[in-house]
């Protein structure tokens, strides 16, 4: 596997590495993990660790000359390499302390090629940068990613830190008269969320933060739904990047519009 990885496509490795990743998370799961305190709340697993280890080990055998920025260990590889690969190898880590299954292992190459496995439907969702897709767990069986709003379902995250408040707080678009007159939340805890809008199962995902382009946690998301076809921008409508405010993902430009307006409305008043 790992020769034939070595001529084929970044997005082929992003794949087969995701999936390293999740074949991890999924032996793992129900154990008792140990945990290494991060502080302020936050803290891996074991399976984590593991499976940052495993997609590190496709990404190392199939591009050696490439670094990666995984979340548990860091920056590593080749020094000044122009590639680099950010790894999250177990997004909803405390669900899955818990016994979730709702949690999601991104892979992606900078301004390249993604992936995101699902460990537990077996799917994992791939851009190519201009297309996207997923292949599921039944070999050989993959469609396009089609975005739509029809089930109104919004995925807030809720997890600090929150560097825009006061000006917005994803508490309170919840309380927004207009978000419940239009949309019903759903807090998944995981960027998992993200490729359920690029499929058709969330409408739109909004979290607050800064630059998330370069974030382990979200960048393999905001490919994908970008691939997708969604509207991608920062709760304030602007760009996501340098300066940014966050993630507005939505499936369409009309709820993109609207939970954007409902941003901004609260974010004078509050």
């Amino acid at each position: 596997m790992i020769d034939a990885l070595a001529s084929a496509t970044d997005t082929e490795v992003a794949a087969a590495a995701a999936l390293a990743g999740a074949q991890v998370v999924r032996a793992r799961y129900g154990r008792l993990h140990s945990r290494i305190d991060k502080g302020a709340g936050d803290f891996a697993t074991d399976a984590d660790l593991a499976a940052e280890e495993a997609i590190l080990g496709v990404i190392r055998a199939a591009r050696p000359g490439d670094a990666v920025h995984g979340e548990e260990g860091g920056r590593q590889g080749v020094a000044g390499a122009e590639r680099e690969w950010l790894v999250d190898p177990l997004c909803g880590t405390l669900n899955y302390a818990t016994g979730s299954q709702l949690v999601a292992v991104n892979v992606v190459l900078r301004n390249g090629p993604a992936a995101v496995a699902d460990p537990f439907s077996g799917e994992v969702f791939l851009a190519d940068g201009e297309t996207a897709r997923v292949r599921s767990g039944v070999p050989g069986e993959e469609r396009p990613l089609a975005p739509t709003a029809d089930t109104r379902l919004v995925d807030v995250n809720l997890d600090p830190p929150f560097p825009s408040a006061p000006g917005f707080r994803a508490v309170d678009l919840l309380a927004h008269p207009g978000f419940v007159e239009n949309f019903r939340p759903r807090v998944v805890s995981s960027t998992l969320a993200l490729a359920w809008v690029a499929a058709g199962r969330r409408a739109a995902y909004v979290t607050d933060g800064g630059d998330l382009r370069g974030s382990v946690h979200f960048a393999a998301g905001i490919a994908l739904c970008r691939a997708a076809g969604c509207v991608v921008t920062g709760v304030d409508g602007g760009p996501v990047g340098p300066g940014g405010r966050g993630l507005v993902a939505a499936a369409d430009a009309g709820t993109h519009e609207l939970l954007v307006s409902m941003i901004g409305g609260r974010g004078r008043t509050g």
